[in-house]
């Protein structure tokens, strides 16, 4: 399927990789990443991960809640951030000049609201027009050319926070879900209960733990040669894509100092299957337990039917990620109830399932390709889960 897509010029490659039973039985790479050199793929190539990072962040918040670190999950974020005490809600927005009128919210951000993507909070890249006018207003005032996910400057996430704080939210919080910046807020939120950078907790709460020695919010010198370029088609071509708001190539630039707990790091295939084998084994890795056996399986419920006022419509969600529920099997879609999954900015894609004993992960480095090799593959592995 890869090969065939290669063939038509919908991608220029990708790594795949397919664990069944706690053990990696595909892993290999397709095409050609580098156009110029001509060079190809690796199953040790490292990939922008993007919004893959949202799985391993929120992670990071129920590890300091399971520890008794945060004592609840329903606990108002304004009591970690106090710029959020004073939060309302977008009410009126003049498109000529990106200006807004506010309205009250009817009930306080709780950290779970964050975890779900239902805190009412906008996005700064992909959001509505309204919500990305009005947050790239203010980004003017203290970055150069930057979003709230990808970052070379000289400037935390904790001042970027505390900024994007004081802005309307899009929708009252617990109404729906509606994807946001909310995990940036919720990086920030593990600096300050952790007294730990971001990139500094990751390291020695999950990374080294885990044995995952490629994934970083800023690369090593020594490995930032194996960094995928990230490619467009034009005129059947592709070419490095050049992107507008921000370096394309921050994980091996700038400052080094902007931790984005929603999409900032970068890892490769085999990382990230370390990563999720700890849903599909109790909590464990290599006999070590990251989390409690009971806090995982917390981790396999949808949460969208608690934590929204409206009847969710959509597809469910729990503490860290995309959940499949009993209902979303019925609309054709691979996987068992209680499975995760997800992917990022950059074509990049992953599923968990803890019944089946499967993961999958999908590495591609494309922007605006309009392909379904994604959700192919997905079907396809399920298509030959066998006992």
């Amino acid at each position: 399927m890869i090969e065939e897509a290669i063939k038509k010029n919908k991608i220029p490659g990708a790594v795949a990789l397919i664990a069944k039973d706690n053990k990696i039985i595909y892993k290999k790479a397709f095409g050609i990443k580098d156009p110029e050199t001509g060079a190809k793929f690796q199953t040790d190539d490292i990939f922008r991960i993007a919004s893959m990072t949202k799985a391993i962040t929120s992670l990071g918040v129920v590890m300091l809640w399971e520890r008794g670190l945060i004592p609840s999950l329903d606990y108002p974020i304004a009591n970690y951030i106090r710029e959020f005490k004073g939060v309302e809600v977008l009410d009126k927005f003049n498109k000529a000049d990106s200006t807004f009128v506010t309205k009250p919210v009817n009930k306080k951000i709780t950290i779970r609201n964050l975890l779900t993507h239902t805190s009412g909070m906008g996005y700064d890249i992909i959001g509505s027009p309204p919500m990305r006018a009005i947050i790239h207003k203010e980004k003017q005032k203290f970055m150069k050319n930057s979003c709230i996910a990808f970052s070379d400057e000289d400037i935390t996430i904790g001042e970027t926070i505390r900024r994007i704080a004081k802005l309307p939210l899009e929708l009252q919080p617990g109404i729906r879900y509606n994807y946001s910046n909310s995990i940036d807020v919720l990086g920030y939120l593990i600096e300050i209960v952790s007294g730990k950078t971001l990139d500094q907790f990751f390291k020695d709460e999950i990374f080294t733990p885990l044995e995952m020695n490629d994934t970083y919010f800023y690369l090593p010198e020594e490995k930032a040669s194996r960094l995928v370029k990230v490619l467009v088609r034009e005129d059947e071509k592709w070419t490095p894509y050049q992107a507008v708001y921000y370096n394309i190539n921050y994980p091996i630039a700038g400052a080094k100092k902007f931790f984005s707990g929603g999409a900032g790091l970068s890892s490769t295939a085999e990382d990230y299957f370390k990563f999720l084998s700890i849903f599909l084994n109790d909590g464990r890795y290599n006999g070590k337990q990251i989390i409690g056996k009971m806090t995982n399986k917390l981790l396999q419920l949808d949460q969208m039917d608690f934590v929204t006022s409206n009847k969710h419509k959509g597809s469910g969600h729990g503490l860290i990620s995309r959940i499949i529920r009993e209902k979303d099997l019925f609309k054709g879609i691979s996987g068992s109830e209680g499975s995760i999954r997800g992917g990022g900015y950059f074509n990049t894609q992953y599923f968990a399932d803890p019944n089946e004993k499967v993961i999958g992960i999908l590495m591609k480095q494309t922007r605006n390709t309009y392909e379904f090799t994604s959700q192919k593959f997905t079907h396809l592995v399920f298509g030959s889960v066998v006992e």
